[in-house]
């Protein structure tokens, strides 16, 4: 046993960092309890073991008796004078006993009791060293890859969990393999014990990169104010900065790209837009789709939605692969984002004028100069083209009204779209 005891306090003292003193008072803990449930009439039994030498010892209080009837907590006159010869009758003594007279149900209680007090002094040793670490990048060696695409990466004194979810799907791992992640969380499991979870597809764990490679990230002379991220695919990263003379976007990309591809050679050549902070989320939204021209944008405050028209041409850059671009373009702004072609928009407001046109109602057929917000100008010249009602003008298309009264096409297609909206109760 005392052997036995050495070998463990070592493993546990290099391997996970528990001082044997700890691991001692435990398997103390646990023999007394053991001892009580193993027989319920050892409630006086202490034990002591030494740490350097794995010597265990046990101590049971007894009381001095003339008979004995309760061998576990009497003893008789006669046998403590043999270690106290001026003991009397309804004294108290301590004997040392041996363990092993704790009867196997003890010994096999010990066991799982250690083995609880041991798997608790290992989860305060991770929750003291790496709880005030999370959020930051460790690194580790793969020892194997479990269920679920598990990767157990052995990060030292402890194995860190990198589930399948918490990874992109494209990434593979292999034992002996070394692991970049974040520190994500520290939590407890079912046996009383903790794990170290890991993470590479959290939006933090590009954030924690860039403050890596880029000093004014962490010195917080560039803040990121929003991170958004489709793991393996591409990352969205809004920065603003305390100081007027840096360019914040200029800074995280470094002289021809230098800092930002050490990032992106991290993530596997995953795509990284970064883009300068603008409080108006309508602004900003142009912004991000830059170089793409936004031809109309239309808001819907009561359902949080934005629809953004762009032309044919551009609507594969704007939406980007499987949608992700307009996604992410969406959680930046703080709104659900729809983008739509142009040809497609047109068609169907077209559609919906001619709908429109179509309904009985004398509002249609009232003069033009009797809508509000009507330019006087523009009247006249709806009015020489020989439209003079809103019933007329919605029956055509912006080119067709742009030839009858000489107007462009450009605010052929506003004056639509301000009829469209003024009589949309109508339908």
């Amino acid at each position: 046993m005392n052997r036995e005891l050495i070998a463990i306090f070592e493993h546990l003292e290099k391997e996970k960092g528990i001082k044997r003193e700890l691991v001692a008072k435990a398997i103390e803990d646990a023999l007394v309890l053991a001892a009580r449930k193993g027989n319920k009439h050892m409630n006086n039994v202490t034990f002591s073991v030494n740490a350097k030498t794995g010597e265990i010892s046990a101590i049971a209080e007894k009381e001095i008796v003339e008979h004995v009837e309760y061998p576990s907590e009497e003893v008789s006159l006669e046998e403590a004078r043999l270690l106290d010869p001026n003991c009397q009758v309804g004294d108290w003594i301590d004997l040392e006993i041996d363990p092993k007279d704790l009867g196997r149900i003890a010994a096999s209680v010990a066991r799982q009791l250690i083995s609880q007090r041991i798997r608790g002094a290992e989860r305060d040793v991770i929750y003291e060293e790496y709880r005030h670490r999370m959020g930051e990048i460790i690194s580790g060696t793969v020892r194997r890859v479990g269920r679920g695409r598990t990767v157990i990466v052995d990060l030292g004194k402890v194995e860190g969990l990198l589930p399948g979810r918490f990874y992109p799907e494209p990434e593979k791992y292999h034992i002996g393999d070394r692991v970049l992640a974040l520190l994500y969380q520290v939590q407890d499991t079912e046996n009383g014990g903790a794990e170290v979870v890991l993470s590479r597809s959290h939006p933090e764990f590009v954030k924690a990169l860039f403050e890596q490679e880029v000093p004014e990230v962490n010195d917080g002379t560039i803040i990121i104010e929003k991170i958004v991220r489709e793991a393996g695919t591409r990352t969205k990263i809004v920065v603003s900065t305390t100081d007027p003379k840096l360019d914040p976007v200029g800074a995280c990309v470094g002289v021809r790209g230098s800092r930002i591809k050490n990032v992106i050679r991290e993530l596997n050549n995953e795509k990284i837009d970064v883009v300068p902070f603008i409080a108006n989320p309508i602004e900003m939204l142009k912004r991000i789709l830059s170089p793409v021209v936004i031809q109309n944008i239309y808001v819907d405050d009561e359902n949080d939605s934005v629809l953004a028209i762009v032309s044919d041409e551009d609507y594969p850059i704007a939406l980007g692969k499987k949608g992700t671009n307009a996604r992410l373009t969406g959680e930046i702004i703080g709104h659900e984002l729809e983008i739509r072609k142009s040809s497609e928009f047109q068609k169907e407001l077209s559609l919906e004028r001619k709908k429109m046109s179509l309904i009985e109602s004398e509002e249609l057929d009232a003069p033009l100069a009797s809508l509000p917000n009507m330019n006087q100008l523009i009247v006249d010249s709806f009015v020489s083209g020989e439209l003079d009602t809103p019933r007329k003008i919605l029956k055509l298309g912006p080119l067709e009204i742009a030839e009858k009264t000489g107007i462009s096409i450009g605010m052929a297609e506003t004056v639509l779209e301000q009829l469209r909206k003024h009589f949309s109760n109508l339908i």
